[in-house]
């Protein structure tokens, strides 16, 4: 017998197991048809995943994230209405690890569906498989009262990185959702225009610090240092993780003018901070900056003592 009916009769043998009347059993052959990798196992577990016994479709649901393609995608999908929540949390977990393209045309049809937990899931997971038809579904669900919804929308546009989508995106950076403003922010990032780094600045300003901190760290994306200046602002927010990323940003941007401005947050009391501040002074190599630098050779954080340190070497070379 050749090697491929020797293989194929492996995981037949495999697939008995999942006709024990003993749930458990059951469980145990979804676990071992997981563990063989082998692709002919995928029919298989999409008959798990529609087991009477909700930890073997749960089990299968996780199982299937170690696998690919349409046949996956449509186990996944159906599964997303499961009476059971913990099955439809696998599913929609193992649908994000999806990567083949083709995996979309079963996704696709979906991007419309009035079940708000499966339409996120399902924009989750297109997402990554960047299918060009998912940009006007995608648009549509901005719109949608889930702000689960919106937000994976949003992430949908960001992936794709269209400019034609930026419109959207600016109304996203405005949304009711913190975490919709957030995600906007972070789409942002694919974008060098003018327009893309207005909504940015924009969001510096905005009420929550989370929005403000993806501003912050968003904007070095834009290469432009027409922002430099926002960014210094920033260095004042009220929350050390905004100040954080804008001293990162700054960095990027090569805006050494704002490096005493950095040198001084190495005075404030915390450690993460510190040791941001003085990685980027290294690599900002400003020499007036060694004063600041020299103050916390001895810092009681190891880590922020290993960033000064190489600082300094960094400023002497």
């Amino acid at each position: 017998m050749s090697e491929l009916f020797e293989e194929f009769d492996d995981i037949a043998c495999l697939a008995e197991g999942l006709d024990s009347p003993d749930p458990g059993g059951r469980i145990i052959a979804v676990i071992e048809l997981t563990d063989s990798a082998d692709p002919a196992a995928i029919p298989y577990l999409a008959r798990a995943i529609q087991d009477e016994n909700p930890g073997v479709r749960k089990q299968a649901a996780q199982g299937l994230t170690d696998f690919d393609g349409p046949e996956v995608a449509s186990a996944l999908v159906g599964a997303l209405t499961d009476i059971d929540q913990s099955v439809i949390e696998a599913a929609a977990v193992s649908l994000t690890e999806l990567k083949d393209p083709k995996a979309g045309d079963v996704i696709l049809p979906h991007l419309n569906d009035q079940n708000e937990v499966k339409l996120a899931a399902c924009f989750a997971g297109i997402k990554e498989l960047r299918r060009t038809e998912a940009l006007g579904p995608a648009v549509t669900a901005l719109q949608h009262s889930s702000e689960d919804v919106r937000q994976q929308a949003v992430s949908v546009i960001g992936w794709l990185q269209d400019e034609g989508a930026l419109p959207a995106l600016r109304e996203a950076a405005k949304d009711s959702s913190v975490q919709v403003r957030r995600t906007a922010s972070f789409a942002l990032g694919f974008s060098q225009s003018e327009h893309a780094e207005a909504i940015l600045i924009t969001g510096l300003k905005d009420p929550e610090w989370l929005v403000r901190e993806a501003a912050a760290e968003t904007l070095a994306k834009s290469g432009s240092k027409s922002s430099i200046s926002k960014l210094r602002d920033a260095l004042n927010d009220d929350f050390w993780q905004v100040r954080l990323k804008a001293v990162r940003s700054l960095e990027k941007l090569g805006a050494h003018e704002a490096a005493m401005e950095i040198g001084a947050m190495m005075d404030l009391s915390i450690p993460n901070l510190r040791k941001e501040c003085a990685a980027v002074l290294g690599e900002l190599a400003v020499p007036e900056t060694a004063q600041f630098l020299e103050k916390y050779v001895d810092d009681s954080d190891p880590d922020v003592r290993k960033n000064v340190r190489w600082a300094l070497g960094k400023l002497a070379a």
